[in-house]
């Protein structure tokens, strides 16, 4: 919704909406990763903790160039 002004009347943006929807996804997998990581060491599968470790790291990347993303947009509006 905008004003006459064509200001949001919106707590949020929508392209803010949906880096914060982005972000809680990536900390969501990068917490079941680590159920992951200990289900594979627990059936002793070495070649599974390394690839979930590195699935885990990779979302971890992702989750962070995302955070600055959204720190841009927060800040101006847009990147």
């Amino acid at each position: 919704m905008t004003t006459g002004n064509g200001q949001s009347q919106l707590p949020i943006s929508n392209l803010e909406y949906d880096f914060i929807t982005v972000l809680h996804n990536k900390a969501e997998a990068v917490q079941a990763y680590e159920r992951y990581i200990q289900d594979a060491q627990e059936a002793n599968s070495q070649p599974c903790v390394e690839l979930f470790q590195k699935l885990r790291q990779s979302e971890i990347e992702e989750a962070q160039e995302i955070r600055h993303h959204l720190q841009q947009v927060m800040a101006h509006g847009k990147m």
